[in-house]
């Protein structure tokens, strides 16, 4: 099989611009496969309430306790696409929200750029806004927990 290796240079270059991990097109026969090693760190921390210290000898139904995982909140605003996640309008500005910070119905909590398109996030409903659990810059998935507004 001959390889254009411009076709595989451009692929490359998609896959560091959309933050993908790889891609593959097929033209007829030939297919090609482009792919990046990724090394995953621990998943950010988001801002629940911190619970107090259980101390050492705490009964077991009290240690037991069930923690609502963000994907089940009822208030979790998810992402309806793909993309990367962004907390500010652009780079070095204020972000759209903050923890802590009261929101109206359809207010922009942050944006989602998904085929060089900004797509707002809104919220769904007024609030608070409980949580933020994406970073500026970090790839989303379709239906990934983003904020949580109770």
């Amino acid at each position: 099989m001959q390889v254009d290796p411009e076709l595989v240079r451009q692929l490359a270059v998609l896959l560091d611009d959309t933050n993908l991990t790889e891609i593959e097109v097929q033209d007829g026969e030939r297919r090609i496969k482009v792919a990046r090693n990724v090394t995953v760190g621990a998943a950010p921390a988001y801002a629940l309430p911190a619970a107090a210290p259980a101390p050492v000898a705490a009964p077991a139904p009290a240690a037991a306790a069930p923690v609502e995982a963000p994907a089940d909140h009822p208030g979790a605003v998810k992402s309806p696409m793909v993309g990367t996640a962004y907390l500010t309008p652009e780079p070095g500005a204020k972000a759209f929200v903050s923890v802590g910070d009261k929101v109206s119905a359809g207010q922009t909590l942050l944006i989602v750029e998904a085929m060089k398109v900004m797509n707002a996030i809104p919220a769904p409903r007024a609030g608070t806004v409980k949580a933020l659990l994406v970073e500026s810059g970090q790839p989303v998935e379709y239906d990934q927990p983003l904020v949580i507004v109770e």
